[in-house]
């Protein structure tokens, strides 16, 4: 699965490990988070975030 990298700060959105402390389950697709999902280091919703090949 591909990961995410948030533009302002940096965060990895990994499908593998989820964002469990903020209800997203390990195994997650970027896809299937909910809109209204922020990232937890800064606080920008998914729109900023684009796919990385790291």
């Amino acid at each position: 699965m591909d990961k995410w990298v948030c533009g302002p700060c940096g965060y990895i959105y990994d499908p593998e490990y989820g964002d469990p402390d903020n209800g997203i389950e390990p195994g997650t697709p970027f896809e299937d988070i909910p809109e209204d999902w922020v990232c937890p280091v800064c606080g920008v919703d998914k729109t900023l975030f684009e796919k990385t090949e790291e």
